[in-house]
């Protein structure tokens, strides 16, 4: 522009400083800050707001602070914004007795700090066991309207998200004492314990709740299906599921997930392909697993071939079979087929190294187990439709004691 003997006007300065400082070239913009100073080019505070915002990402938290000076000298009022950036350098500078000094001007000025002006604080608190000042700050909260169960959710959610999740469960551990607890809190941690592989003290925290007399919702029994899954409790499991039912909600697609895969590697099938038919009918995009599944089940009905084509296409739309897929073939095939055709299915997957020869003698195994079931449950259904039931158990038979 200067070439070309035009004077750059304020939008020109403040598109290039705007520019540079979102494009972590900060002092750059900078630069041409000291130039608008320096030819006189009034400067609003939106310019101000983000060559700080520029300084703090570089981690010039210094700088940063001589800007909110310069700013407040040159007659502006800072925003709430340039306070909750320059609070949130100043903390993961370890200033926190700085950034707190921000946060009361904040008060002062009745900026009404947010979430974001005070979770940096509660945060630093918290990495360095200052758990006084950070229920005191609480404390400020509250009285300043916040709500603070709810903005707690909000920092443990934050703060597990940072894979910090033993700091989390300490910090919970002196907040319970004092009351600060809720349903979602709760939550939040056991998720974050079962992400970590801690499902024990997930399933603890679980406990905990009902110890406490805080109601489990949908999102809790979902979350404990996955840990008891994870632990090898099934039954467990099932029982979370029904809970969710009886609340008229829905589990979670990963908890269906879960549960399903849970069901059949203990062999039952049937109750699992009734879990896949649950969620398909419950949520509005159920798993692609899980419609596999059921059209698996249907090509069940047109032999070993078909069944091929559909795991053909699955794995086209990049879906390998899984257990819950095994399980559908010996499902469908017990079903609408014989053991021969399921067997078939079985030789192509290992042959194509899509099964394990140990998998491979393991489905074969539930096969037989499952075909013997379903014959022996159409031989029952048969004395009870031909009324012999009754007599056989009359001569004494306890053959039919299930």
């Amino acid at each position: 522009m200067e070439r070309d003997g035009v004077e750059p006007d304020v939008m020109a300065y403040m598109t290039l400083v705007t520019g540079l400082s979102q494009g972590r070239r900060v002092q750059r913009g900078y630069e041409f800050f000291r130039e608008m100073k320096e030819k006189g080019i009034l400067i609003d505070r939106a310019i101000y707001g983000v060559l700080i915002e520029g300084f703090v990402k570089d981690g010039k938290v210094g700088s940063a602070c001589d800007l909110l000076k310069d700013l407040i000298d040159s007659g502006y009022r800072a925003d709430l914004g340039i306070y909750n950036s320059l609070i949130k350098g100043l903390c993961d500078a370890r200033r926190v007795e700085r950034a707190y000094k921000l946060f009361q001007v904040t008060v002062q000025e009745g900026l009404e700090p947010e979430f974001a002006t005070v979770n940096p604080i509660l945060v630093a608190f918290a990495e360095m066991g200052l758990m006084n000042d950070f229920c005191k700050l609480l404390e400020q909260m509250r009285k300043l309207g916040f709500s603070v169960i709810d903005d707690l959710s909000k920092f443990f959610s934050f703060v597990a998200g940072k894979e910090k999740t033993t700091m989390a469960i300490q910090v919970f551990d002196e907040l319970k004492l004092k009351g600060y607890a809720s349903v979602p809190i709760y939550n939040i941690l056991m998720e974050a314990l079962r992400k970590t592989g801690n499902v024990k003290q997930a399933l603890s925290l679980l406990q905990e709740m009902k110890d406490l007399n805080f109601e489990p919702d949908s999102s809790t029994y979902s979350i404990g299906i996955m840990c008891y899954v994870e632990n090898e409790e099934i039954k467990e499991a099932c029982i979370c599921h029904n809970k969710i039912i009886e609340m008229s909600c829905v589990p979670s697609v990963d908890a269906y997930c879960s549960l399903a895969n849970g069901l059949c590697k203990i062999g039952e099938i049937d109750a699992a392909m009734m879990l896949v038919r649950e969620c398909l009918g419950n949520v509005t995009s159920g798993p692609m697993t899980f419609k596999y599944a059921l059209t698996i089940v249907h090509a069940c009905k047109s032999g070993a071939e078909k069944v091929m084509e559909v795991l053909n296409e699955m794995m086209q739309e990049g879906w390998p079979p899984d257990n819950i897929i095994c399980s559908a073939i010996i499902f469908g095939m017990c079903k609408h087929g014989t053991i021969e055709e399921a067997r078939k299915v079985f030789a192509n997957l290992r042959t194509r190294k899509l099964l394990t020869e140990g998998n491979t003698i393991v489905y074969d195994e539930i096969l037989i187990e499952h075909m013997e079931k379903k014959a022996a449950d159409l031989v029952l259904s048969g004395l009870k439709f031909f009324g012999l039931e009754s007599k056989l158990k009359a001569k004494g038979s306890t053959l039919l004691s299930r």
